[in-house]
């Protein structure tokens, strides 16, 4: 089993949390590793549909980052990814407090990845469930300045 750089992760890590998209939703990578992720959002008022509600679109987001980090450490180092598919399921609707994603890789195949995810709040009680595909794109990984150090140690 190959093992992922840590010094990889960090730069990886902030790179994203700097991410227009991660900022404009105020999302945050937690937790990665390989096969897993976990992604939070604070809750605020940009969140809330117009009945005070989270969002379909936030638990979306949030369920569609935690798969792709979920896929990302199986990848090779020169290699990105895509969403090709989203399936997500409302279980609960939230008003305020701590989005937490989990997503965990199913599998990871050589043109497809699939990862499952649950959205719960900050007490564990599960608010969404979803699945996403993911294209695995050849030679398109990140290019950061400086250059990242190796992704794997072994």
């Amino acid at each position: 089993m190959r093992i992922v750089n840590p010094e990889y992760i960090r730069r990886i890590d902030e790179f994203a949390n700097r991410c227009p998209y991660f900022g404009l939703l105020s999302m945050r990578i937690l937790e990665v590793g390989i096969g897993y992720s976990v992604i939070g959002i604070e809750v605020a008022q940009k969140h809330l549909q117009p009945f005070g509600k989270v969002h379909g679109g936030v638990f979306a987001s949030i369920l569609d980052a935690a798969a792709f980090w979920s896929v990302y450490y199986d990848l090779e180092e020169a290699d990105g990814l895509t969403t090709v598919d989203l399936k997500l399921n409302y279980l609960a609707p939230a008003s305020a407090g701590m989005l937490i994603a989990k997503g965990r890789r199913i599998k990871t195949g050589k043109t497809l990845g699939y990862a499952e995810v649950e959205v719960a709040n900050g007490e564990g009680k599960v608010l969404a469930h979803g699945t996403s595909t993911v294209i695995v794109l050849p030679g398109k990984a990140p290019v950061l300045d400086p250059p990242l150090p190796p992704k794997f140690l072994s």
